[in-house]
């Protein structure tokens, strides 16, 4: 049968020729006519109707979360411009390496949200780690780093992956140390960035410096805005993102100020994780009670990230968001559910200060300074 609009399109030209109406009028008359035939257009999955009307926010829900400070501060390694200055330099010298083609930006890269976006990094001879990069930006204030939490800090975590045979591959801490005072440009920035040492070059020192850089890579978002009290930071479909992801419970592990990186879970806490090669902090605890635990990671700066999961063994957003309602709540999401949670998500991308994280020159090498190895 007739459908509504094919009638009133026909009445409009049969009302037009009634009414004796010149070739102009019947002319728009038919216009109108296959205009009103046309099938209504749907909406675009960017607007669904779930954003249409901004959902109501109560303040509990916001509250689990905080504001992203401009740095993440630590007692033990305070932050002081000189250190930040010499961290800096540290971070993109691949000299440090065995094979002299490997720094901390290569895997963690500055300028693409702290990560390679690969689903494991090469390092030493091409080798690829079992695991995927996770991002370096705000990770200061995770509870602990790398997806089995065995560094506690950023410090910590600066001295594994130079001894680690397949990232930088250096033999041992001393031959680190011999290099950088090889290097005649770094002794007076290691004097003014530890100027009460009596031999400022260490190992330890190392560290320091590279964790004082990274402590003041944070990423401010419009999420931070809308915290902040500033409704009109998201968009109505992010609201909407947000109430579900309220809703469903993500915020149980996904909190804090990066929500998430602030504790451990199950991968599979509700259906089982297909991939079970790797057990997580199993491997640092040997605690049966570990096995598929990983360190939740951060949601800041997620849909920059990919690929994501400890593997790298997805590609697609829209999969990550469906696995982890399925396989850690338990939950089969809509489409248009899916289309909010990715909004919102997208909230959570923040700005990276170009001029901090900027590559700067670095010292040249001296006489004694070691040649590159591929052994």
């Amino acid at each position: 049968m007739f459908g509504a609009r094919t009638l009133l399109g026909g009445s409009l030209l049969f009302a037009a020729i009634a009414a004796g109406c010149d070739d102009r009028a019947i002319r728009e008359a038919e216009e109108r006519a296959k205009a009103a035939s046309q099938p209504a257009k749907t909406q675009a999955p960017t607007a669904t109707a779930a954003a249409k009307e901004a959902p109501k926010i109560e303040k509990a829900d916001k509250d689990i979360f905080k504001v992203l400070p401009a740095e993440f501060a630590s007692d033990t390694n305070p932050i002081t411009e000189e250190k930040v200055t010499l961290g800096r330099m540290l971070y993109y010298e691949a000299r440090m390496s065995l094979g002299q083609d490997v720094s901390c930006n290569s895997c963690h890269k500055l300028d693409r949200f702290g990560v390679d976006n690969e689903p494991t990094s090469e390092g030493h001879k091409k080798q690829r780690g079992g695991r995927n990069s996770p991002t370096v930006l705000n990770a200061a204030g995770h509870v602990a780093q790398f997806w089995d939490g065995r560094a506690a800090t950023v410090e910590d975590q600066a001295k594994g992956p130079i001894l680690n045979p397949v990232e930088m591959a250096m033999p041992d801490a001393a031959s680190v140390v011999r290099v950088i005072k090889s290097i005649p440009g770094y002794a007076p920035l290691f004097k003014a960035a530890f100027p009460k040492a009596a031999d400022p070059i260490t190992y330890d020192n190392i560290a320091l410096a590279i964790g004082a850089f990274e402590r003041k890579i944070t990423t401010p978002a419009r999420w931070d805005k809308y915290l902040a009290g500033d409704e009109t930071a998201l968009t109505d479909q992010e609201k909407a993102g947000f109430a579900k992801f309220s809703k469903l419970g993500c915020p149980t592990c996904h909190n804090g100020v990066n929500v998430g990186g602030a504790q451990y879970q199950k991968l599979g806490l509700v259906n089982p994780w297909p991939d079970q090669s790797d057990l997580g902090r199993f491997g640092v605890t040997k605690n049966d009670a570990d096995k598929m635990f990983f360190r939740v990671p951060t949601l800041r700066n997620v849909a920059k990230t990919g690929p994501w999961f400890h593997k790298g063994q997805l590609t697609a957003l829209e999969e990550v968001v469906r696995k982890m309602a399925h396989h850690q709540l338990g939950q089969e999401l809509t489409d248009e559910d899916v289309s909010n949670l990715i909004a919102f998500l997208n909230s959570l991308t923040g700005t990276v200060d170009a001029k901090y994280v900027a590559k700067p020159e670095l010292p040249p090498s001296g006489p004694t300074t070691p040649k590159p190895r591929i052994d």
